[in-house]
Parts: C-alpha cells; sequence; structure tokens
C-alpha cells in the first residue's frame, strides 16, 4: 500500500479517532508485525502536540509461549511494574489506540481452561483501575492487516497481494477517502440522526425474531439511551470515535431482562479461537443454556468468567446495507464483523448509556441496571430475515428492523 494512503489513514485515526491534544500522553498497542505503520502514528501524535508516546508491543506468538509455559500461578499475576503502570494509566489517563492484526486462530490449541482461569484472576485486579478511568479518557480501535489475518481471508493470494487485499478492505470500511474526515463527519451526523429518533420512541424492550431460530425479548432500563459515533471524554469534554470502523447504534439494556433464544450468525473470534454455530438462551437476564458446533467449551467458560458474563451487556443495531457487510467479506476480527449486522454483548454495559450518567455516577448506573462484568464480548445475530419491534412504555409495538435493515 503507497505511503501516502497509509499516513491518510494515520493521521485519520489519530487525529480525529484519538484526536490528541497539546501536551497529552499517548499509549499504543499493536502488534510488532506492523513496525513500520506505527511509527507513522506515533509521528502523528508528536505532530499533533503529544508530550510523550509510549508503545506497548504484542505477539501472539510470544502469548502462545507464554501460555504454554508459564504456570497458572504466574499467569494470574500482577508483577508490580504491571500494577504500577496501571496505575500510571489512572493518573494520567493517556489517550489509548489499539492497532488489531490479531490472527483468528493464533492461539488455536493452546489450554484455554488455563488461559480462562489466568484471566479471570486478572480481570479482577484490572478492573478497579479500569473504573477509575472509565470515560474519562480519548481511545480509538482500529485495524492493521497482519499476515495470518490475510492469509485467513484470502488463502488463494500470496502473502504480499493477500496483506495489500486486506489493507483495500480496510481502508474502503474505514473511509479512508479523499477526505477521510469529511465522509467521517457526515457519517457521525446521520448515527446520531437515527440515536435521536430512537431515543424518542421510548422503548421498554426489543423483541428480536429471525428464521434463524432466534426469538429473543431484551428489557432496557427506565433512562436506556441509544449512542453512536462519537463520544466526548468526562471532564475534559474532548470528543473522539471509539471505533474506526463504526456503524452501529448501540444500548446498554437492564441486567436481568432478557427472555428466550438467540442464535449467532457469524463464527466468533475470542482469545485466539473461534466458536462457531452457537446459540444462547436466557431465562431472567442470563444465559441458562448454550450450544456451538466448535469449541463450546470456550463459549461455556467465557459465561462463567464471573457473575456478569452470563448476562447483557449491550444491544447493538447495524444494517446489512453496511459498508463492511456490501463487501461481502467474513473477517474473522470482532471490530469489522460487530459493524457488518447487528450484535448483543455478553458482560458488561455501558455507564454511558444511561441519560445523565455523568452526574449520577457508577453506583448509580449500576443500581438502575448496567450489567458489570471483566469481559465485553460482541457476537453477531444479523441476518437478512431478522426483525425487531420496539415496544414502548406505553404499549406501543413500532418496527425497529425488517429483514435486517432499517424499518424507519
Amino acid at each position: 500500500m503507497e505511503k501516502s494512503v497509509l499516513q491518510k489513514y494515520a493521521s485519520l485515526i489519530v487525529g480525529y479517532g484519538l484526536n490528541v491534544q497539546k501536551d497529552q500522553d499517548v499509549l499504543i498497542q499493536a502488534n510488532i508485525e506492523n513496525h513500520d505503520f506505527v511509527l507513522l502514528c506515533v509521528e502523528e501524535c508528536y505532530r499533533l502536540g503529544a508530550r510523550k508516546v509510549v508503545v506497548d508491543w504484542l505477539s501472539q506468538d510470544l502469548d502462545r509461549i507464554n501460555y504454554n509455559y508459564r504456570s497458572l500461578e504466574t499467569l494470574s499475576n500482577y508483577e508490580e511494574y504491571e500494577i504500577a503502570k496501571l496505575q500510571w494509566r489512572v493518573d494520567k489517563l493517556p489517550c489509548l489506540l489499539w492497532l488489531d492484526s490479531d490472527d483468528p486462530d493464533g492461539l488455536s490449541g493452546v489450554d484455554m481452561e488455563k488461559v480462562g482461569n489466568a484471566l479471570q484472576k486478572r480481570g479482577k485486579v484490572a478492573k478497579t483501575y479500569r473504573d477509575q478511568m472509565d470515560g474519562k479518557y480519548q481511545w480509538c480501535i482500529a485495524a492493521v492487516p497482519g499476515k495470518a489475518w490475510a492469509r485467513k481471508l484470502f488463502p488463494e493470494l500470496n502473502d504480499e497481494d493477500a496483506i495489500e487485499k486486506l489493507w483495500e478492505n480496510i481502508l474502503s470500511c474505514s473511509r479512508v477517502t479523499d477526505d477521510p474526515v469529511a465522509s467521517w463527519r457526515e457519517h457521525d451526523r446521520i448515527l446520531k440522526e437515527k440515536c435521536d429518533y430512537l431515543n424518542s420512541l421510548g422503548i421498554d424492550s426489543l423483541h428480536y425474531t429471525s428464521k434463524e431460530g432466534t426469538d429473543l425479548t431484551v428489557g432496557f432500563m427506565d433512562d436506556s439511551i441509544f449512542m453512536g459515533g462519537g463520544e466526548s471524554a468526562l471532564g475534559s469534554g474532548i470528543y473522539f470515535q471509539p471505533n474506526i470502523p463504526s456503524e452501529e447504534c448501540f444500548t446498554s439494556p437492564k441486567s436481568g431482562r432478557a427472555e428466550g433464544i438467540v442464535y449467532a450468525t457469524m463464527p466468533l473470534s475470542y482469545q485466539g479461537n473461534l466458536i462457531e454455530n452457537f446459540w444462547i438462551r436466557f431465562e431472567n437476564g442470563k444465559a441458562v443454556d448454550c450450544g456451538a458446533e466448535k469449541n463450546k467449551e470456550i463459549l461455556s467458560k467465557m459465561l462463567e468468567m464471573d457473575e456478569g458474563a452470563s448476562k447483557l451487556g449491550e444491544c447493538a443495531l447495524v444494517p446489512n446495507k453496511s459498508p463492511i457487510r456490501q463487501s461481502g467479506i467474513l473477517f474473522f476480527n470482532t471490530l469489522f464483523d460487530e459493524n457488518a449486522t447487528c450484535h448483543l454483548a455478553l458482560g458488561a454495559g455501558f455507564d454511558n448509556c444511561v441519560r445523565c450518567y455523568e452526574e449520577k455516577g457508577k453506583e448509580k448506573c449500576k443500581e438502575e441496571g448496567v450489567n458489570e462484568s471483566i469481559i465485553h464480548v460482541d457476537f453477531m445475530i444479523g441476518s437478512d430475515t431478522l426483525d425487531i419491534d420496539a415496544i414502548t412504555k406505553d404499549g406501543r409495538v413500532v418496527p425497529v428492523f425488517r429483514n435486517g435493515d432499517w424499518a424507519f
């Protein structure tokens, strides 16, 4: 891919996605394979006036070795320097850029029972620090090609051509046009219009049905609101785009209000493993049964990560007309696949999906029904047969989706 195009992409995700301000610190998490693109992002941060840019280099190959050879106790514990780094993030609130390029099968064959137990213990520690930062800093998740990921999507191509093909699709779906920022501002405006309409309905619950077998009702809090596009950080008020790409209007349902069964329509890449052709049944808001053709044991372990892992934390509406769905590519990557079609998420909900959450605070949002968990895992449920009806607080039934697309 031409460097000028990659520079435009780096400018979009750093300047518009993160919206780095003068004298801010920035933390970038990226695979070592993407060294050259990371340098473009680092330099862009400094051009915008960043005080310091720190890069955390990631490697699935290294993760695999560590998971195989370290004891469960060692994997589960935070070292003092790791705790210090979490505290630094709480104190400095650096902007966070995560560049995702993981191999969907990158940890296949690793003892996921061991990994799950370690993540469960580490997650409880990390959550205390994440809660202190929640909503207070700018962050952005974007994607760059990895060789193994590109090979997964385009097995008929050689490595170089597969990477180029993946770059083309990432940039297209991320609206890297002649003027990416103008494209995103218009897209952001449209998402906000959709959310405004949904919020005007006074929705009490959503009823999902599809020919795949989904028949699920999800209830909302009294003050649940839909959000989409950019957000503003608490305190600073700085506007940023959390996900590039993003096609969703999303909200957090009320913990404990979900009844029925839902069928996933895409594989879920979770911790370097693919969970395929799965379903989950809910009673009284909690997943009570599940099935999968592949990696059911990983799905079951995920649902047991903590008390909130078996409950829903997000309902997201994405039309099948989204650019990602229209690309015809199954990315095996949640950032893209969740923006191709409607999805739900197990685990943590979002405080900012509660009206006036800034004044209410975290404990009040929890009391109103925002789900708490150490995980937040999106899975896709949209299809050409998905219908969604909103049941309003005054008893009306309002069509929201018909045959996988907006009904209004």
